[in-house]
């Protein structure tokens, strides 16, 4: 996909106000939904970079008419490890807090305390984030994509649409090769709705 990528920067461009992409994957599985990125684009995103794809893939999770609770997943929760994947994750939120204090954001944290808030009070009761997160950005594209292909396939027989990619500055996005004739009819309706929407 990335060099379809390189096709859209060219023609298309960023966002104005905006200097990444990312690509945001959805499942909807049978007793929740969750927005994974960055699945597709950035192979080790800056701290910077992760604050400013989080906006834009809340923005996006808005859209779908849900409140974005964000977790800023890590090998590392609440401080546990101290090395640069965690430090980045822990700037992110940092980021992400003098930038957007409404937005309901933890990290890092790991994925476990991320959808469970029994799990996450029991380490960090004081988190900003209530209940389960539903926006999971990941540190780096390994592990985006892996989850996101892991949990599509175990994670029942859920929806998924993606991937949408954000930071554009008009309605684009990439599928893969696997995508099914729904995801293809799903992410047509998708580029339609944004652009009636701008």
């Amino acid at each position: 996909p990335l060099h379809h990528l390189r096709f859209i920067d060219e023609t298309i461009g960023h966002r104005p106000g905006v200097n990444v992409y990312a690509a945001m994957n959805i499942l909807m599985l049978p007793d929740r939904t969750l927005f994974i990125c960055d699945t597709h684009v950035n192979l080790d995103p800056s701290a910077e970079q992760i604050a400013e794809m989080t906006l834009l893939a809340a923005a996006e999770v808005r859209r779908f008419g849900l409140t974005p609770k964000v977790a800023l997943l890590s090998h590392s929760n609440f401080g546990s490890h101290d090395n640069a994947s965690a430090h980045k994750m822990s700037r992110a939120r940092e980021l992400l807090e003098q930038q957007a204090p409404e937005l309901e954001v933890e990290g890092e944290i790991h994925g476990d305390a991320a959808l469970s808030e029994e799990v996450r009070s029991a380490n960090f009761p004081d988190s900003r984030l209530k209940g389960e997160a539903n926006l999971l950005i990941m540190p780096n594209l390994d592990a985006a994509n892996i989850s996101y292909n892991l949990l599509k396939v175990t994670g029942g027989q859920g929806l998924t649409i993606g991937s949408i990619l954000l930071g554009v500055n008009k309605s684009a996005h990439i599928l893969t090769t696997t995508a099914t004739p729904r995801r293809i009819v799903n992410m047509s309706a998708l580029a339609v709705a944004a652009v009636k929407t701008h």
